[in-house]
Parts: C-alpha cells; sequence; structure tokens
C-alpha cells in the first residue's frame, strides 16, 4: 500500500526496527533507568516508558531521568501519559512523544494537545481500528498483541504472524509488531512487513540487555534513528 506523503516524518522508521516498552518488574534490581542506558547502547532506537502502576510523580521523575540517559540517542515515548509528556516538555526534558492505546485520548485530541512535532503512536489490534488510526496525525502503529503475554494480561486476542501481516498491509503508517516476541519471531515479522518489533521482558528481564538489544535490531548501524 502507497504511504502518506506530506511533511517529513516525525519519527524516522529506521527508529522503530528496535523497540524497547519498559517494566519496572521485570527490570528487577538493575532498574528502568540502567536497563534503558543498556538497550540503547545495544542499538534500541525507540524507548516507551510504560508505568501502569507508579503515582504520577514517580513515573514523571523517571520520565525526567530517561530523557537524560537516552540524550537523544533514541526516541524517547511515554505510554498513555499525556499530561506527563507536557510535563516534562515543560521543564525542559527531550522526551519526543506518546504512545495511545484504545482506551485512551483519541488521535485528533492527543495531537492537538502534543502539538504538530511530537510523535504519536497508536495500538491496534483490529482492522476498524486500523483504518481509524490511519490519518495524518498519526506517526506509527503498534500492532499486537503477535502471541499471548503475561506483561501486559489485558491484551486482545494474539494475531500470529499472518494475522499481524494482514493488518500492517491494510496501514498507511510504519507498523511494530508488539506481543510476547521471541528473538526467533523478529526475521519473520519484517518479513511481514514489520518496521520493527517491540519487546518487554525479552530486554527487561534480560541478563545482557545490551547482547539481547543488538540481536534485535541485527546490529544494523541505522537502527537507532531518531526523532525529528
Amino acid at each position: 500500500m502507497t504511504r502518506r506523503s506530506g511533511p517529513p516524518a516525525r519519527i524516522d522508521p529506521a527508529a522503530l526496527a528496535g523497540y524497547l516498552v519498559t517494566d519496572t518488574g521485570l527490570c528487577g534490581a538493575r532498574g528502568v533507568v540502567d536497563t534503558v542506558a543498556l538497550a540503547v547502547e545495544g542499538g534500541i532506537g525507540t524507548v516507551q516508558l510504560r508505568e501502569k502502576t507508579a503515582s504520577a510523580r514517580e513515573a514523571y521523575a523517571l520520565l525526567l531521568r530517561l530523557a537524560e540517559v537516552v540524550a537523544g540517542r533514541a526516541v524517547l515515548l511515554v505510554d498513555d501519559r499525556v499530561d506527563l509528556f507536557l510535563a516534562a516538555r515543560a521543564a525542559g526534558a527531550r522526551v519526543d512523544g506518546v504512545h495511545l492505546g484504545q482506551d485512551d485520548l483519541p488521535a485528533l485530541a492527543a495531537r492537538a494537545l502534543i502539538g504538530p512535532d511530537a510523535v504519536l503512536g497508536i495500538s491496534a489490534a483490529t482492522p476498524d481500528q486500523v483504518a481509524t488510526a490511519s490519518i495524518p496525525e498519526v506517526d506509527y502503529l503498534g500492532i499486537g498483541a503477535i502471541r499471548a503475554t503475561t506483561t501486559k494480561p489485558d491484551h486482545p486476542t494474539p494475531l500470529g504472524i499472518d494475522g499481524f501481516a494482514r493488518l500492517a498491509a491494510a496501514s498507511t503508517h510504519p507498523s511494530v509488531a508488539i506481543g510476547g516476541i521471541g528473538l526467533d519471531d523478529v526475521a519473520p515479522l519484517r518479513a511481514a512487513g514489520a518496521a520493527g518489533v517491540a519487546v518487554v521482558s525479552l530486554i527487561c528481564a534480560a541478563e545482557d540487555p545490551a547482547r539481547v538489544a543488538r540481536a534485535v535490531v541485527g546490529s544494523r548501524p541505522d537502527a537507532a534513528g531518531r526523532g525529528r
């Protein structure tokens, strides 16, 4: 399908090749900040801070710390919380945008708040959700779950690689596969049309996050592109 034309993209699709979604529990004693630092060192191009149980104050403080550690070497997004994105931006932190689920603010409302230059990603799991998100205000889709995963117990019915391929083909935006992805899934998903793969436990729970990150992105030098 023809991709959208128009102004330059707010995110380089190469940054989506390796995409880390954080999980405080899985990061364990090493912590989210050090895990992210190692993952970015290994070539992860996009980091999404996902904090479902922390207070707003705690999540805000963690977002500021991640902005310092990432320091523009990867795209830094915050899950769900447009307010945290705006607060961090107001504090001068380099946070690139937000990723929203189907129960969060609609894309148009979010775009009006975050401005024209911030990155906006949307989760999608059905043809209707893909169609609704295929608008210029959105920059990429997170499509999944690919497989059942314990990191998001309320995930939709797993799509599998073939299901992902069908949805990605219908999208006008780069599509990132997410949900229960293992290293053996990376190449098939890319062949199925994935601009990248988003992982949680694969890196957060890894003994060596940098090594696993390199395996996810294939050690490609262009895989750590930045947002614009």
